[in-house]
């Protein structure tokens, strides 16, 4: 860099791709750099405080501004001064709130170009996304930019970003301006935090045994060093003038690594090189999407209250399942942009990035989880939480054989309880019959000391049944006494339950309680035992906000009582 100084600033410039090109823009000293992004200071990794980033910010050829996209007097403030300017800044894209979306990537795009025209900016570089002419439902074979964008897009980041590439590209030529922007497909690389990331969580939680759909979709893949360094040959061709700028101004162009690769090939070499098995089993698309919409829907309902963004949506499920390849051609042509990493290379570099998320490397968990210490760590722990796959299975097929031929038949309960205790007999009686080998197989005899009721539980029976009676007795003599109107109410309250059910009465709760508590048994347990920690995370911070609620509450009682 010589002569008089040149500034660039990179908007988003703390977000991953955007991290690559600060570095590749200090490395290559054309400009001096402004990272423009939201938190109020920059707060550097290790790797960045004694790497180029940390020299650069020392030194003055890199200088941070906290900046809102929102806020135009923000956005002109950091663009002050700025020759070149590469908006990058864009919300979570699976966060799916339009609100947010359109917000930045619209109203703040908008304040972007009105700073640039009226601080004579030279030349707007916008991050777009090939998700701008996907429907979510149709796949893309080897896309071109001749491309429209589709009457509906998969989700509100995809519509918003095609409104803000729009504009950018709608703003080339006002006041000298030049503009384009670049669509780069499904970015990967060191610094991810979503993508290996979460991939990584899904095979630990053994949810990546399964692919969606066929396995046969292909996908164009981008490395993160290839984004930035296509970023900085749109910047060149524009900066280029004459008949090179003139072609490169006022386009769009995809962005690949120009090798397409399967979807779940990718995954899985991804997943392999860090210890981890490749998914096998496939599942339509169609199968999982009503469970995608419910995750969603909860989403919404639990995200205000601290739920982890999901990774399960129905736009998720889309992308997951459909091809998305696109041709490379033009920016080649006109941009003068061709892979500098290659694929495989980038894969291998992804990997060595995230050896701390290697298999070996995961922590154990030491001693039984909370779910199985509550479930006592016997038998049914091991039923409930699916460890004995084989006995599980064998329960539920038992519990279901019970409510089709006992419940559902619209039986008592002692009339349901009869006849299984009539199978039950038939079965023993059969079952011990049999010779200890049929067909070569042997028969598993039930031993008689399964039936048998040692002393100390039988006691342990009995103390049960006379601390109820006690109990019933106490709660009794504390009713004839006249006093207790809590008590009184609690009991009438149970009692108008017990029989003022037309279907049955309280057999008819019991029964209702029975079908809906052990789907719940199985499916609930199993769930806290693999997210306890999130899940007791989420229940703490709900007991600390009712705490809260109900200490305000009384705060403004016990000030509406002295006001009075």
């Amino acid at each position: 860099m010589s002569g008089e100084e040149r500034w660039c600033v990179v908007t988003g410039g703390r977000g991953f791709a955007a991290r690559h090109l600060v570095e590749m823009l200090i490395k290559y000293q054309i400009f001096s750099v402004r990272i423009a992004d939201l938190p109020s200071t920059i707060d550097l990794e290790p790797s960045e405080e004694n790497g180029l980033l940390g020299e650069a910010l020392r030194s003055g050829r890199a200088s941070y501004v906290s900046t809102d996209l929102r806020n135009k007097a923000q956005v002109l403030k950091a663009l002050e001064g700025a020759e070149v300017v590469f908006h990058m800044a864009a919300p979570n894209s699976s966060i799916n709130n339009y609100q947010l979306h359109h917000s930045v990537n619209v109203q703040g795009t908008k304040n972007i170009i009105d700073a640039c025209v009226e601080l004579k900016v030279k030349r707007l570089i916008y991050t777009s996304s090939p998700s701008v002419v996907f429907d979510g439902v149709h796949g893309i074979i080897n896309g071109n930019e001749s491309l429209p964008y589709p009457p509906n897009h998969n989700d509100s980041y995809s519509a918003t970003k095609a409104e803000g590439e729009t504009l950018v590209l709608k703003s080339n030529g006002v006041d000298g301006l030049l503009t384009c922007c670049i669509r780069p497909s499904s970015i990967f690389g060191p610094g991810d935090k979503l993508l290996v990331p979460s991939l990584v969580s899904a095979a630990r939680a053994g949810k990546l045994k399964f692919m969606i759909g066929d396995g046969n979709n292909v996908y164009d893949f981008t490395y993160v060093e290839n984004v930035a360094h296509a970023h900085i040959c749109a910047e060149r061709a524009l900066a280029s003038g004459g008949e090179v700028a003139e072609k490169a101004a006022g386009q769009a162009y995809f962005i690949t690594n120009m090798e397409p690769i399967k979807f779940w090939e990718f995954v899985s070499r991804i997943i392999e090189g860090l210890g981890y098995q490749r998914p096998k089993i496939k599942i339509p698309a169609f199968a999982i999407m009503p469970i995608a919409h419910l995750v969603e829907w909860t989403y919404r309902l639990l995200g205000p209250y601290g739920m982890k963004v999901p990774q399960l949506t129905p736009s998720r499920i889309r992308l997951l399942s459909c091809t998305r390849s696109f041709d490379s051609s033009k920016a080649k042509d006109r941009l003068g942009y061709s892979p500098l990493v290659s694929l495989e290379d980038g894969i291998q570099k992804t990997i060595e990035s995230y050896s701390h998320l290697r298999a070996e490397n995961q922590p154990k968990r030491e001693g039984p989880s909370k779910a199985s210490v509550y479930l006592g760590q016997g038998s049914v722990a091991d039923t409930l939480l699916w460890k004995n796959k084989r006995q599980t299975i064998t329960v539920l097929l038992v519990l279901v054989a019970i409510y089709y031929n006992f419940i559902a038949s619209g039986s008592t309960i002692v009339t349901a309880i009869s006849k299984l205790l009539l199978v039950s007999i038939i079965f023993l009686f059969i079952h011990g019959s049999l010779p200890n080998r049929i067909l070569g197989y042997t028969v598993e005899k039930i031993p008689a000391s399964n039936f048998h009721l040692s002393e100390e539980k039988s006691k342990a029976v009995v103390t049960l049944i006379a601390s109820s009676w006690n109990g019933a007795v106490n709660v009794l003599k504390s009713l004839c006494k006249g006093k207790d109107w809590i008590l009184f109410l609690k009991q009438a309250i149970c009692l108008s339950f017990s029989h003022s059910n037309q279907k049955g009465g309280f057999e008819y709760l019991i029964i209702r309680f029975i079908i809906a508590g052990l789907p719940l048994s199985f499916v609930g347990f199993f769930v806290y035992e693999k997210k306890e920690q999130e899940i007791d995370t989420l229940i703490q911070e709900a007991f600390s906000k009712g705490c809260k609620l109900k200490s305000d509450v009384a705060r403004k009682l016990v000030a509406s009582k002295k006001k009075d």
